[in-house]
């Protein structure tokens, strides 16, 4: 009964500081129900997990519709500034009607669902949330009808504007462009690995739009080690590394590994049987992380829905800037390398993924992230990241979003699918692009300091 009347009073502040005049200046203090868009996320991370969307596309995914869901309700927040005019091809939003009533918090949540049927597959699982959640809404929230009416219209006219804009970041058009091509003739060069041999994920994903690179070679990183088989030259003794670490890791190197793993799709052979594991994505890890940020700092619905959007924006980046030299530098990963020219039983940690080494992903993507979730939460924020208890992994503590960047960076090490440096560069490169986003862009009318 205790909860009940909780989550009833919630409700109720909801509806007495949601539904009001777009102008109305009390928009300014915090608003109870940020819980509705987390959990809109959750199920957006559900439904990308369970369409086993890949790493650079997932990030695409979680971006478009936190811009929506924090332009639908900036009306409300005379302390946020609008994306448009920052981000590349953004056009200013639709305004609502200023004379009318609006619940924004729900044309926010409208705004972000809306966007998110666009980006997915499996479009039912969405739909079926919305109308549970609304109907639980109306259960709680004593809302004129004609308010949530216009709410939700209002929430859609973001979301198509969003949508218009999204279409231009030739994401379609590249959906038509050549698959890799395997170079059989150079060691050197990135080849599909077992067990499944997959095609390389997204060869053409530097043509992507970014949100706020000029372009995609921007923060282009050093080249990686210039490729050698031959024992005692710096890309043998790199080689050497992983493959010594492979065969000699700690309980404590599993761990790390295995926690940072982030791989959409872990296919398990045995005899003539597969079957496949399906797991978050990176992108979807920090987020999951921005979701404990929030909650831990007890976030309003717009800081919430700010640190969603900006952390998303970091993601899209940096994964244009990864794949960018992922596919320049085409360098071979260490298992193809030690398998033919060291040992042909050993096998990584973690299941090689489908495409080239040099940059890491993770090295990348986490500290672009680190960044923005420090800007808005501070260096020494302390936390527990339980985002993948429900995978079966064990929780990990860290004093700071650096130092969770920093342990996902070499966690790639520890899994052996990446040579150092790839990992250090990595870092580097991420940095520089999360840098570059934080200058470029700003949320608040007072920047934060």
């Amino acid at each position: 009964m205790r909860e009940v009347l909780i989550v009833g009073f919630a409700f109720l502040i909801f509806s007495i500081m949601g539904c009001q005049q777009s102008h109305n200046p009390n928009w300014e203090q915090d608003v109870a129900n940020a819980d509705y868009i987390h959990r809109s996320m959750k199920k957006l991370t559900d439904v990308i997990v369970h369409d086993i969307i890949s790493p650079p596309v997932a990030a695409r995914d979680y971006a478009y519709p936190s811009i929506a869901a924090y332009e639908a309700l900036l009306p409300a927040f005379d302390s946020h500034v609008s994306y448009a005019g920052q981000l590349n091809g953004l056009t200013t939003i639709p305004p609502p009607d200023a004379s009318k009533k609006y619940c924004f918090p729900l044309a926010s949540v409208h705004a972000f669902l809306k966007t998110s049927e666009s980006f997915i597959f499996d479009v039912t699982q969405i739909e079926d949330f919305r109308t549970e959640l609304y109907l639980e809404m109306d259960s709680v929230i004593n809302m004129p009808a004609e308010v949530k009416k216009r709410s939700i219209e209002y929430g859609e006219m973001v979301a198509a504007h969003i949508l218009d804009w999204a279409k231009k970041d030739n994401y379609a058009e590249s959906r038509s462009f050549s698959k890799y091509e395997i170079p059989f003739d150079d060691p050197s060069k990135w080849k599909p690995t077992p067990p499944d041999f997959m095609d390389g994920i997204e060869p053409h994903w530097r043509t992507i739009r970014p949100f706020v690179l000029k372009k995609p070679d921007q923060f282009k990183p050093k080249a990686p080690t210039e490729f050698s088989t031959k024992k005692g030259s710096q890309f043998y003794e790199e080689t050497m590394e992983v493959y010594e670490i492979g065969k000699n890791k700690t309980p404590e190197q599993i761990e790390i590994a295995k926690f940072w793993d982030c791989n959409p799709f872990v296919s398990t052979h045995k005899g003539h049987m597969m079957f496949a594991t399906k797991k978050i994505s990176p992108g979807g890890h920090w987020i999951g992380i921005t979701q404990i940020a929030a909650k831990r700092s007890n976030s309003n619905m717009m800081e919430t829905i700010e640190a969603y959007s900006l952390v998303s924006i970091s993601l899209l980046d940096a994964f244009i800037s990864c794949w960018d030299e992922k596919y320049r530098s085409n360098l071979v990963r260490p298992e193809t390398i030690i398998n033919t020219f060291i040992d042909d039983n050993w096998l990584p940690l973690l299941q090689t993924p489908p495409f080239p080494e040099h940059t890491s992903g993770h090295s990348v993507i986490s500290s672009a992230s680190a960044l923005a979730l420090t800007k808005l939460y501070g260096e020494d924020f302390a936390y527990t990241d339980d985002v993948e208890v429900e995978y079966g992994l064990k929780a990990r503590s860290f004093t700071s979003f650096i130092q969770a960047s920093e342990e996902a960076a070499v966690s790639r090490l520890y899994g052996g699918i990446h040579y150092r440096p790839a990992i250090d560069d990595g870092v580097t490169q991420g940095r520089n692009v999360g840098e570059y986003v934080l200058e470029n862009v700003n949320t608040r009318k007072v920047a934060r300091k």
